[in-house]
């Protein structure tokens, strides 16, 4: 089938009456939990996974898709109105989107990061179109070796491109490799680490694990913030934005969509890192770099591109390679796997309705956000009115309910509620649950491959360096473990030679950055115009 006739199939089966209620659904549901500060998608894609078992797989992952793109547009508007980001990537948008809002231009602001937004998922839903056939084409190349290589990477570019720090993410790597060995041998089908429960011969839930480290564990967390969120009740005018402000910020709505497009596509990339990226990418190539931090449109058009082309790219090596970017990925490749469809090279030639139709439904999805985040920004933001308290109980209510009917097991809630409180307090130890989800998924399909390798070499590790690609990808893992030590080192080296005692003296700040805050902008704002930040994450 070429391109042309699978893009022909994909808006066949999204214009379903059923798919584009589904793609509503979805982008709705992705804006409301992106304005709401403590939810997001990867909590909330968990706690729907039960629902989508009961669907048809197209239309599960075209529900899932939109969740995930549509929260990328929902965490605008309370970064710019309030300088609370709804969702992780939206945090650069404060750097900016909130100066503008204090300038009387919070509708400029929404306006252009809802346009640019909709240029970078569009351009990056072209660019799924002519680049996923030819990689899936290569794929169906690939050797238990290179899913070694290429899953090994995936898990370390994780670990190092994250949001935590990296000897916790290994960590966690490492305990999401352990729990994915629970159950029996894939070669031998001898048990393992099962201590008598036949409830663990087939291995730990994923719907279970995933639901507790993000549901239950992101509930019992939002329930210690005290903090209250006050809603802008000031009305927002003249949303869509002047032909000045499409002039200053077509460059980097361009940017934004290129940048966030590669870096989607890899491993451990994602909205938060496409994001920055794109902010120090703008503040670099301005002729007046001190205008970002006090309400540079560029600085809010470039990262929400950025952000939201990278959600769209990412589907790219799990639908091809069957290897997820990111968690959220994760979730929708653990979500596809329960219904009997396994993501990879041969999904585009055995299940060509839900390839093409997950894209089409992109574009789709993409007009609809345009359309309900330009007109109905007061709506949304009133949902910050909503007590915490209310859901988190609704939440734990459907998330307790929602595990029971995947299997009808109580051992399941069980789990939930056991990897609940293993999330709560990785939440307030700076652990990161992502780096071990996307261990635990690709667990499995790693120690297949290798355990397949072995058989092939005879036990000869040899194998993954003497096949070109495998050999490859196991080089770009040293450059990338070289590169992080000598940056390291480097970091050290620059702290050591400042003189503390001397900057004081002379009046100036410490040149190393506070841990958290690096790069980040320090806007000329007291301390009565920054809302409470409770919801930050």
């Amino acid at each position: 089938m070429g391109i042309f006739d699978g893009i022909v199939q994909g808006f066949s089966v999204a214009l379903d009456p059923v798919n584009l209620l589904y793609v509503f659904v979805g982008v709705l549901i992705g804006t409301v939990i992106g304005v709401l500060p403590g939810l997001g998608p990867t909590a909330t894609i968990a706690l729907l996974l039960p629902l989508t078992y009961t669907i048809e797989p197209a239309t599960a992952v075209i529900l899932l898709a939109g969740i995930y793109y549509g929260s990328m547009y929902g965490g605008t508007i309370t970064s710019v109105l309030l300088r609370l980001p709804g969702e992780a990537a939206s945090v650069v948008t404060t750097f900016d989107g909130y100066q503008m809002a204090k300038q009387g231009r919070a509708g400029p602001a929404l306006g252009i990061a809802a346009v640019g937004s909709f240029v970078g998922g569009i351009l990056s839903v072209l660019g799924l179109m002519l680049l996923a056939p030819p990689l899936a084409d290569l794929a169906v190349t690939f050797g238990p070796p290179e899913y070694v290589a290429l899953t090994a990477l995936g898990i370390l570019l994780v670990t190092y491109l994250g949001t935590g720090t990296p000897l916790k993410s290994l960590a966690m790597a490492a305990l999401g490799l352990l729990l994915a060995t629970v159950g029996q041998d894939p070669i031998t089908g001898t048990g393992r680490f099962t201590f008598g429960q036949v409830a663990l011969f087939d291995g730990v839930d994923f719907v279970a694990v995933a639901m507790g480290l993000f549901g239950v564990g992101e509930i019992l967390h939002s329930l210690e913030r005290t903090e209250k969120v006050q809603a802008v009740t000031r009305g927002i005018r003249n949303i869509w934005p002047t032909r000045k402000d499409f002039r200053d910020s077509s460059g980097a709505i361009a940017r934004g969509s290129v940048l966030g497009f590669v870096i989607g596509v890899l491993p451990g990339g994602g909205g938060v890192i496409s994001s920055l990226a794109s902010y120090a990418l703008e503040k670099r190539r301005a002729k007046d770099p001190s205008r970002f931090g006090r309400g540079a449109i560029e600085g809010v058009a470039g990262p929400e591109t950025a952000n939201n082309a990278s959600s769209t790219s990412a589907f790219i090596p799990l639908l091809t390679l069957g290897i997820p970017a990111n968690v959220v990925l994760a979730l929708i490749f653990g979500a596809l796997l329960v219904q009997g469809v396994t993501p990879g090279p041969q999904l585009i030639s055995q299940e060509p309705e839900i390839f093409w139709g997950v894209i089409a439904s992109m574009v789709i999805g993409n007009v609809m956000l345009l359309a309900l985040n330009i007109p109905l920004v007061g709506v949304f933001v009133q949902l910050l009115r909503v007590r915490t308290g209310i859901l988190a109980a609704f939440a734990l209510v459907v998330t307790m309910a929602g595990v029971f009917s995947v299997n009808n097991d109580s051992f399941d809630m069980w789990v939930v509620l056991v990897f609940g409180v293993v999330g709560w307090l990785m939440k307030k130890t700076g652990f990161e649950p992502g780096p071990l989800v996307l261990a635990f998924v690709l667990g499995e399909i790693m120690e297949r491959a290798f355990r397949q390798s072995m058989l092939l070499s005879n036990g000869n590790l040899d194998i993954f360096v003497t096949r070109p690609l495998s050999g490859g990808l196991l080089a770009v893992m040293a450059l990338v473990v070289v590169a992080s030590i000598l940056t390291a080192r480097k970091r050290r080296t620059a702290f050591r030679h400042v003189d503390p005692e001397r900057e004081v003296e002379a009046g100036a700040e410490p040149t190393e950055p506070t841990p958290g805050r690096a790069n980040r902008p320090t806007p000329d704002t007291t301390d009565a115009d920054v809302p409470s930040s409770s919801g930050e994450r």
